[in-house]
């Protein structure tokens, strides 16, 4: 009777066990908030600075983001052929595995894990604490220093405490992440638009704009040397290009983590039509808000300035620690204007990690089901959340906080992520001639003429990114081809 009893309560474990699956509870209104909230967090606030250093010109400044604008748009829906097609967990890893196989596809899930997804989050996180810092100095302390490199200070710490707190938060179920996106996602969207709005109207009270655009399109690059002096090169021609292409990184950045929304495919009500639409809108609002705060900088600040000096003689280009949200709403609002921007950018970097770390854990999800990344982070909790995903997430993107610098983390992050965007919109021209009887609720807009410029665009930027910064790029290559050997350490692991 024992053997029976205990039969029966193993039988009735196991069928409590196959309950837990994800659950279809996001729809049009939170998967949009999830694209835009996910693209919002810190750029927008700061790399303005380093365009203005790189390129010197109001003109072109704008020109370049409004070419992120575009190729983030094309790319979305682009994607959004592949998302109706395969409404799964997993999202661009799932897409890329159907054209191309399984060894590529683990190689975009290591590079997930290991720079663009963690990368982001630990570069937003420790934006997140940058800003933190401006109500509470302390957090600027060191804790301790090695050599003249490297130095942990308490930001560090709260980074990685907010990157804990937001895993934890993520765990307890998919409602609490869409509470907490719906709700920073408004937040920052309405604030935003008050910095645009008060910005252009004070901003066009006074001659700043039109100073701006006097010679709007000389371009220079400026140097500031250790010296505190400044090294000033005009840039035409093919060295325009170069810079324009070196500089469109931090655009790129601001502008990322828009395919996020694909990760949580499993999780989104009728996908087929919401993950499409939703792609669309949030890449559309982002642009088009993105390129009316360059505006309300360039009306309230000067695009040229200096290292020393008011806010004013600063400019753009220099504003303190590259902090350009900051130095506007101060002339919007006086001194008070640095605290009010420092709290939207909190509100902003806390938001867009939310969304970061809900969506990552989906992608591991995934790899697990396949025997390709740690086999607890395919199970999920009683909360129907695959929550071992998550701390695995949690756990390396807090040691990324600690080793990275943001313009470094930056730098590959994004890199990375171009590289697999290209493959993954290649493989909507092999999955159409592989499997030309698929169903495709929604088809690529432009195809393929508006593919191919995307792909062609996109790796002319990635050799720019080579020649220029070859460091951080080299590094990202480095961890892509490193998923190689790890690969077939998975592949025969699952074999025994």
């Amino acid at each position: 009777m024992k053997q029976k009893k205990y039969s029966l309560d193993k039988i009735k474990s196991n069928n409590l066990e196959t309950k837990h699956e994800l659950k279809r509870s996001l729809g049009l209104v939170d998967s949009t908030s999830l694209v835009a909230g996910s693209m919002i967090g810190s750029g927008i606030f700061l790399v303005t600075a380093a365009m203005a250093r790189d390129v010197g010109s109001a003109a072109w400044i704008l020109i370049i983001w409004l070419v992120t604008g575009l190729l983030t748009m094309s790319a979305a829906l682009s994607y959004g052929e592949l998302a109706g097609m395969m409404p799964n967990a997993g999202g661009q890893y799932v897409y890329i595995q159907r054209a191309y196989g399984k060894l590529i596809s683990f190689l975009y899930g290591w590079t997930v894990f290991t720079v663009i997804q963690t990368g982001v989050i630990a570069a937003v996180a420790v934006a997140f604490a940058n800003y933190t810092a401006v109500f509470f100095p302390s957090l600027e302390n060191e804790i301790f220093k090695i050599g003249d490199n490297f130095t942990f200070t308490n930001k560090q710490v709260l980074a990685m405490f907010s990157i804990g707190l937001l895993t934890y938060i993520n765990t307890k179920g998919v409602k609490n992440g869409k509470i907490i996106q719906l709700v920073f996602t408004s937040a920052k969207l309405i604030a935003l638009f008050a910095l645009i709005i008060f910005g252009l109207y004070v901003g066009f009270h006074t001659d700043t704009f039109a100073t701006n655009f006097t010679n709007m399109w000389d371009a220079s690059k400026t140097v500031l040397n250790d010296n505190g002096t400044l090294t000033i090169t005009k840039l035409s021609g093919v060295a325009l290009l170069g810079a324009m292409g070196a500089t469109i990184i931090n655009s790129l950045f601001s502008s990322d983590a828009w395919n996020n929304v694909t990760f949580i495919a499993g999780e989104i009500k009728d996908p087929k039509k919401n993950i499409p639409r939703s792609l669309f809108l949030g890449t559309l609002i982002v642009t088009v808000i993105y390129i009316l705060a360059n505006v309300a900088y360039l009306a309230l600040l000067p695009l040229h300035g200096t290292p020393d000096g008011s806010i004013m003689q600063h400019g753009i280009m220099f504003a303190s620690q590259d902090r350009v949200g900051a130095a506007a709403a101060s002339i919007i609002m006086g001194n008070i204007g640095v605290f009010v921007m420092a709290g939207l950018i909190m509100v902003s970097t806390f938001g867009c990690n939310s969304g970061l770390i809900l969506s990552g854990g989906r992608l591991f999800y995934a790899m697990a089901k396949d025997a390709l990344f740690f086999k607890q982070a395919g199970e999920l909790n009683e909360h129907d959340v695959p929550a071992k995903a998550l701390w695995f997430q949690c756990a390396w993107a807090c040691i990324l906080c600690v080793s990275g610098r943001y313009s470094d983390l930056l730098t590959y992050s994004t890199f990375a992520s171009l590289l697999f965007y290209m493959l993954t919109i290649g493989g909507l021209f092999i999955l159409r001639k592989k499997e030309p009887n698929t169903e495709r609720p929604y088809k690529a807009f432009g195809y393929p003429v508006i593919p191919i410029l995307y792909i062609v665009m996109t790796a002319a930027i990635c050799f720019t990114l080579l020649i220029y910064d070859i460091r951080n790029t080299g590094l990202g290559l480095f961890i892509v081809s490193l998923g190689i050997p790890v690969y077939y350490i998975f592949l025969n692991k699952k074999r025994d």
